[in-house]
């Protein structure tokens, strides 16, 4: 029998294995990339016997390769809040999903684990940018407001250290970074002791920095869109800048596009705070796009495509 974990490379896919293996200690393959690498269950070669967990990586983008591994006789766990598509009808398939904009796989984990380990749950929270439910979900917890702003942080850094084009971007390969967590069943230790945060935090610092000097190429009222040079920072920084934005301006949307190269971009969407809905619906109108109604991304937009999904991103957001 073998054991494997698949799981998106951002804080809420790594808090998310985090809680079940403190809780549920396994000898186990991870299969992880950047966070825009999310065709994951392909990798595995599944048998009868086999335990198969996912998290946070979408049911609807790996449907043929998890019928392939139901089929083997493998049994799967599935936790993710991303649209799903058609769920396999099958008793070897648990499926915990649920896409309420309002909730992201650290806590419906949490759920299943009767919050055993909340404290990284609300860690998940924060780096999927749900500041409001991180702050609620962490009441029992009767945290001090420079508690929260650590978890808040962390979980931020986090998410940074998942975005990129390929794991050469990112400061830690997310397998790696997870092994460096998991001794830590009290995220406030990791963030006291380890050295890895230091460095996580001020590549952060100074990815943002470069980000903020960049002004938007597109602004109105109800959106807004910037345009990132062809740097490894800008491919870190895209997603957290936006999650920054998108708090500091909750009822406009934002695009960031990062240049990747070869005429294309790495796109990463975020709806409005106050109406988070319609990310997913815009993104998914182009072919490597994806992601949820709050969050979502293109991975590769072609500079061709370009003038279309600014007209589709106004429209869609213009309210």
């Amino acid at each position: 029998m073998a054991d494997y974990d698949i799981f998106n490379g951002d804080a809420d896919g790594i808090c998310a294995l985090l809680q079940l293996r403190l809780a549920e200690p396994r000898d186990s393959k991870l299969i992880t990339g950047v966070k825009r690498d999310i065709d994951l269950l392909k990798q595995v070669s599944a048998k009868s016997g086999d335990r198969v967990t996912v998290l946070d990586v979408s049911m609807d983008k790996n449907h043929d390769a998890l019928v392939s591994t139901l089929d083997a006789g493998a049994d799967v766990i599935y936790f993710d809040h991303h649209f799903p598509g058609d769920i396999p009808s099958t008793e070897n398939l648990s499926a915990y999903i649920d896409t309420d904009a309002e909730i992201c796989t650290g806590l419906l984990v949490n759920k299943y684990l009767d919050g055993a380990h909340l404290r990284w749950a609300v860690t998940a929270a924060y780096g999927d940018n749900l500041h409001k439910v991180a702050e609620a979900a962490a009441a029992p917890l009767k945290l001090s407001k420079s508690e929260l702003s650590q978890l808040e942080e962390l979980g931020t850094l986090l998410n940074y250290n998942g975005y990129g084009a390929t794991v050469d971007d990112l400061f830690f390969a997310p397998d790696v970074l997870f092994k460096k967590l998991l001794p830590y069943e009290n995220p406030f230790d990791f963030i006291a002791s380890d050295e890895n945060f230091k460095a996580l935090k001020l590549g952060y610092e100074q990815d943002m920095a470069n980000a903020k000097a960049i002004s938007p190429s597109l602004e109105t009222k109800d959106c807004a869109l910037y345009m990132f040079p062809e740097e490894s920072w800008s491919r870190r920084v895209g997603g957290v800048y936006g999650n920054e934005l998108a708090r500091e301006n909750p009822d406009r949307a934002h695009a960031l596009l990062s240049d990747i190269g070869n005429d294309s971009y790495q796109v990463s969407v975020r709806a409005p705070v106050n109406r988070r809905d319609g990310a997913d619906e815009l993104c998914r109108q182009f072919e490597t796009g994806g992601g949820r109604k709050a969050a979502a991304g293109v991975n590769k937009l072609p500079l061709t495509e370009l003038d279309r999904f600014k007209q589709a991103f106004e429209t869609q957001f213009q309210v």
